[in-house]
């Protein structure tokens, strides 16, 4: 009898137990359920990277303060542009996507930390590798997809491609190497001498930070006091060509000599932010032009026709990734003190994933522009003009 009741105790003290398991583990699927954004951090300070600097005293803050606000925006943005590129090269490989095409994943910090440092009235030029930019100067996902695949509800009717993307205070997207820089230095021309408060950032390559027309750039803006600030985004790589081997001096932000300069991690889009809000600060002093180099790394090769692998290990790619993936240091710091939750920033990815996958549905299926569309929006603001077509007495109609 002594052994039978020793027996029935235990079980009922294993049910007990099991009982009180389930409901703590009840308890907390009800706590976790039932979290809200009062339990989340609403910012926090970081340190960032120290930057170089040339012809000043003082540079950016050591500091970045983020909220948990712009952290989520960042980090979609980031992740769109990422997903977006990724999606390009998916497009391209089928054979959908044709011509030029450069891809921007690996440097998504730069155009994001970039436009959350300046206003959206200020002006931005870059290079070929611009979708990025074009999304955070206010283009859709739908629109630059569109773009790429040359359909009538591309950001550009389906005319300009990869390299030739423009929207409001966004000029491109420019295939000629360096060419947009004297260009950049016109826009801030133009505010100058508009007297409006703004300025243009002005971007290209280390690939093309050897051109000519860069340093007679430098000068005019220089003597004109013009509120620009060229960004060098330095990857590393001029198509296949390291820095290393391309240019005696590989500390761009010196390049400008009398313009002061400074160098950033491009990797840190808080860091970026930071610099880019110290350069605009300085620019609307009226103190005239300054330079910034962003340290940055592409993982896709140059172009598509590039397989990125001929010049540079695989291994080093897969160390910046590990390292300085900027989508990720953003996560880790969000992550770690309590700003978000690994369940919504997932939920963020899916949706990103949804809304890139509606734009490629989007971009195979739009059609493509009329041929009597071609000659469209050559000029602005003006009556319908004849254009020669192939030959003398093929015409075409230009309406603006």
């Amino acid at each position: 009898m002594r052994k039978m009741l020793t027996i029935i105790s235990g079980a009922l003290r294993g049910a007990a137990a099991r009982n009180g398991a389930q409901a703590v583990s009840e308890g907390t699927r009800v706590v976790v359920s039932s979290r809200t954004y009062a339990d989340f951090t609403p910012q926090a300070t970081f340190d960032i990277k120290k930057c170089d600097l040339h012809r000043l005293e003082e540079g950016p803050p050591q500091q970045a303060l983020l909220t948990r606000e712009e952290g989520l925006s960042y980090y979609r943005t980031m992740q769109t542009v990422r997903r977006m590129e990724l999606k390009a090269d998916q497009l391209y490989k089928q054979k959908i996507i044709r011509g030029f095409c450069h891809l921007y994943d690996g440097q998504e910090a730069c155009a994001v930390g970039i436009e959350t440092g300046i206003n959206r009235t200020d002006h931005l030029i870059t290079a070929y590798r611009a979708h990025g930019y074009t999304l955070t100067r206010g283009g859709t996902v739908r629109e630059i997809m569109a773009e790429l695949t040359g359909r009538r509800g591309g950001i550009a009717k389906g005319k300009g491609g990869s390299m030739h993307m423009y929207t409001k205070n966004f000029y491109g997207g420019n295939g000629i190497v360096g060419a947009q820089v004297p260009l950049g230095a016109g826009v801030a021309l133009a505010c100058k001498y508009q007297g409006r408060n703004e300025l243009c950032v002005t971007l290209y390559g280390d690939g093309a930070a050897n051109q000519g027309q860069i340093f007679e750039t430098y000068n005019m803006a220089a003597l004109w006091k013009l509120p620009c600030i060229f960004i060098c985004e330095n990857n590393k790589y001029g198509m296949g060509t390291s820095v290393e081997r391309a240019a005696a001096s590989t500390d761009y932000y010196k390049r400008g000599d009398f313009i002061p300069g400074i160098r950033v991690d491009g990797m840190d889009v808080l860091c970026v932010r930071e610099a880019t809000k110290f350069a605009a600060e300085h620019c609307r002093a009226g103190k005239g032009p300054i330079l910034m180099e962003l340290q940055t790394y592409r993982y896709h090769g140059h172009s598509m026709s590039d397989p990125g692998v001929s010049y540079r290990t695989r291994e080093e790619i897969q160390e910046v990734r590990s390292k300085s993936d900027p989508i990720s240091m953003l996560k880790e710091r969000m992550l770690s003190t309590n700003m978000a939750s690994v369940d919504e920033l997932k939920e963020i990815d899916v949706e990103v994933r949804k809304e890139i996958e509606d734009a490629a549905q989007f971009a195979t299926t739009d059609p493509e522009p009329p041929l009597e569309e071609l000659c469209n929006h050559i000029f602005y603001n003006d009556p319908p003009i004849e254009v020669r077509g192939t030959n003398p007495w093929s015409k075409l109609k230009s309406v603006s």
